[in-house]
């Protein structure tokens, strides 16, 4: 499967909601309340939440798209080498 086209952070995020049958679905899925997930839509989403929205929506809108300015390729090895270590 493709990722989704998205031109902007706010599109990537409306589209990951769009993916629920509802954005008190979507905040759901990632444990927080409904109008946090609105307070996204207007800011952006917290780095910390993007890898949790790549999850839910099986890899369809990607850390990238929602937050260009992190490092993702970083994150990732970090977060793998940690995993390791925990091993």
């Amino acid at each position: 499967m493709s990722r989704m086209d998205t031109n902007t952070p706010a599109e990537a995020l409306k589209s990951a909601i769009a993916m629920f049958s509802s954005l008190k679905a979507f905040s759901d899925a990632l444990g927080v309340r409904y109008q946090v997930v609105q307070q996204w839509i207007e800011n952006r989403v917290p780095a910390e939440y993007c890898p949790k929205i790549e999850r839910v929506t099986g890899r369809k809108v990607r850390c990238e798209q929602l937050r260009s300015d992190v490092d993702w390729g970083y994150v990732r090895q970090s977060q793998s080498h940690s995993e390791e270590a925990a091993v």
